[in-house]
C-alpha cells in the first residue's frame, strides 16, 4: 500500500467517525481566535481554502500548535452548523476540513456534499 494510499483510508475513517460524533453529540468544534475562525489553504487544491472543523475537543485541540497556537476550540451547535454555516461556508467558495489530525492533513470536502451525508446519516 502507498503512503498517499493509507494517508486517504485514514482522513476516509476520521471523516466517518467526525459524521458519527457530531450527529450523536450535536456539536462541531472549530478554533477560534480574537480574529476569527482558523482557515487554511488546501492540501489538495490549489487557490482554495479550508475551514477546518472536528467532532471533539481534544482532537481540535491537538491542532492548537505552532501558527495556529492562538486559536482555541470552540463548540457550534450542529443545527447552526448545518443550517448557516454550512450555506455561508459554500457562498464564500470554502472547503470543508474533517477531523484533521495534527499534521493538519484530513479529508477536505465541498460543503453541501457534506450536508448530503449528514442528512443521508439523519441529522
Amino acid at each position: 500500500m502507498s503512503h498517499n494510499l493509507g494517508l486517504k483510508i485514514d482522513s476516509e475513517n476520521r471523516f466517518d467517525k467526525f459524521v458519527k460524533k457530531i450527529i450523536e453529540t450535536q456539536l462541531v468544534w472549530g478554533l477560534k481566535s480574537e480574529d476569527g475562525w482558523c482557515v487554511s489553504p488546501s492540501n489538495g487544491f490549489e487557490e482554495t481554502d479550508v475551514m477546518p472543523f472536528w467532532s471533539e475537543r481534544a482532537l481540535a485541540k491537538q491542532c492548537a500548535i505552532e501558527e495556529w497556537v492562538h486559536y482555541s476550540p470552540q463548540t457550534i451547535p450542529l443545527d447552526d452548523f448545518a443550517n448557516t454555516w454550512i450555506p455561508g461556508l459554500d457562498n464564500d467558495n470554502l472547503l470543508i476540513g474533517t477531523n484533521w489530525n495534527a499534521h493538519l492533513l484530513g479529508k477536505e470536502i465541498e460543503p453541501l456534499e457534506l450536508l448530503a451525508c449528514l442528512v443521508q446519516k439523519e441529522l
